[in-house]
């Protein structure tokens, strides 16, 4: 995408797009137009007017004013009515293919006063955010001066109060369709799947939100006129609850849809979890001092720094090289379904597979290998590996009610390949000639989602005393230790190294 320093023949002043929605707005569209501040087009600035397929003369007014105007204005017209949120989705393409830097979103009723498009756009310019949000509620009292039915303002308190609680934000107000947008901050976000209809506005300010962008409001003065409400307020309500939530519980890791899917660097969400009892604690509880590991699956090496602090010495394997390379002694690279590294196994006492075989399509040719390396006649080295609970309650829960939600992270990961319960891991494990010694339950990452504070630390002991009750039902994660068992080869090579010791036994006794 093309940005403000991406092209040297550009024009050195700003490129704004101003973004007109418009339907049937044939009686205010051109006083909307003829409003909008000549200060506006001191910068490089386009208006361009998206008329959604009215059935009055909006386009033909449109056209006049483009005709008319000593400013640079687009008229386009869909064929297909498109929607409020699809209409808007087609004028940030337009801004993103055009290389336009930024974009403010105008209606073509006259809701909101174009007088008003310099304060919107001031933050952009001097970069302190990414997205400016007009707001009716920070003036306390405008929102009702200027003409705000009662029953919308406690709507919208009580909506922006939840949604705020829900997402962990301080907006004074969801639900202002005036916004101006930084175009390389939407070229982040997956806009395209967002809803073609009012909640639009709401998910992409959580998308933003999401993907870490600047935002601040400003306040804008509040219009009620003889505009036409095409909103349903109990659909959008409900609209607006249920898509907030959804993209809650997606950092949650219980749904999973893509407009949410802001962020896809995997080092960023295999994040370790301390401080309570998780697979990452158990693990490092269960590897000594002074150990000598082998982690499978650690591109990040967080984990391995983590050891380090206990004197471990780490190697590594994994598909991709580390971002952290020095945390380990030895790295190699494996990807499945070629030839195995050469690894020297009993170099090592431990191996870790931390959430690593769910990766795997083929983990039994993976853990095969693994046990014909160690060539292990005493047990060495020992093997950790944690796994999600496939049956946990909630994914009981939502395929109940048909629901099987992928997600980044967690049981249902996107990347897994396999998924297991604990009587099909122990399975698994025994069958590929491994001998278990410890198979416990962890609890779900509450701080995680929640942060780690009294609350949390409460759930966490009861997930814990629930997984006593029935560790499959309440298990979030599974935690298995293991040794290998001899192979026939190692058996075979042993009994010939004993034949050979204790045929030259015998013959010093005859002589």
């Amino acid at each position: 995408m093309q940005t403000e320093s991406s092209d040297p023949t550009r024009s050195q002043k700003p490129r704004v797009l101003v973004l007109v929605v418009a339907y049937e707005a044939e009686a205010t569209l051109a006083k909307v137009l003829d409003r909008i501040p000549e200060s506006v087009f001191e910068y490089e600035t386009e208006v361009l007017v998206i008329d959604d397929s009215s059935r009055d003369k909006t386009f033909e007014i449109g056209l006049h004013s483009s005709r008319s105007s000593r400013h640079r204005i687009t008229i386009l017209y869909n064929s297909r009515n498109q929607g409020y949120g699809g209409n808007q989705k087609l004028g940030y393409q337009y801004a993103v293919r055009n290389g336009h830097d930024y974009v403010v979103l105008l209606h073509g009723d006259g809701q909101y006063a174009p007088e008003s498009i310099p304060l919107l756009l001031k933050p952009l310019l001097e970069g302190s955010a990414d997205a400016v949000l007009g707001s009716r509620m920070l003036a306390p009292g405008a929102a009702r001066k200027g003409g705000m039915p009662l029953y919308k303002f406690a709507g919208n308190k009580i909506l922006t109060f939840i949604q705020n609680r829900l997402l962990g934000s301080r907006l004074s107000e969801f639900h202002s369709g005036y916004r101006a947008y930084r175009v390389s901050a939407l070229g982040q976000i997956p806009f395209q799947y967002n809803s073609d209809v009012f909640h639009f506005d709401t998910e992409i300010i959580i998308q933003l939100m999401m993907g870490g962008s600047r935002m601040v409001e400003v306040p804008i003065p509040t219009y009620y006129g003889s505009e036409i409400c095409r909103v349903n307020g109990m659909r959008y309500a409900k609209d607006v609850i249920r898509t907030t939530l959804v993209s809650r519980l997606q950092k949650f890791q219980i749904f999973y849809h893509r407009k949410f899917d802001i962020n896809s660097s995997r080092d960023s969400y295999y994040d370790l979890k301390l401080g309570y009892r998780s697979s990452h604690t158990m693990a490092l509880d269960a590897i000594p001092p002074s150990a000598r590991v082998l982690e499978i699956g650690c591109r990040a090496g967080s984990f391995a720094e983590e050891l380090a602090k206990k004197g471990c010495i780490v190697s590594g394997l994994d598909q991709s090289p580390s971002s952290n390379p020095r945390s380990f002694k030895d790295f190699f690279l494996w990807e499945e379904g070629k030839p195995f590294p050469p690894i020297d196994i009993r170099a090592h006492d431990f191996v870790l597979l931390l959430d690593m075989t769910e990766h795997l399509s083929r983990p039994e040719a993976f853990l095969t290998w693994l046990r014909s390396s160690a060539r292990s006649l005493d047990g060495r080295p020992t093997i950790v590996v944690t796994s999600a609970n496939v049956v946990f309650f909630i994914v009981r829960i939502q395929a109940l009610f048909g629901n099987f939600n992928y997600a980044k992270r967690g049981i249902l990961d996107l990347t897994h390949s396999r998924m297991y319960t604990f009587a099909s891991l122990r399975s698994l494990f025994e069958q590929c000639g491994f001998r278990i010694t410890r198979l416990e339950g962890i609890p779900a990452p509450w701080p995680k989602a929640f942060g780690l504070n009294c609350f949390t630390r409460l759930l966490l002991r009861l997930n814990e005393l629930l997984i006593h009750l029935s560790k499959g039902l309440f298990a979030y994660q599974i935690f298995l230790v293991a040794t290998p068992t001899p192979t026939l080869d190692a058996l075979l090579d042993d009994s010939i190294h004993g034949s050979k010791s204790k045929a030259s036994a015998i013959s010093q006794e005859i002589q």
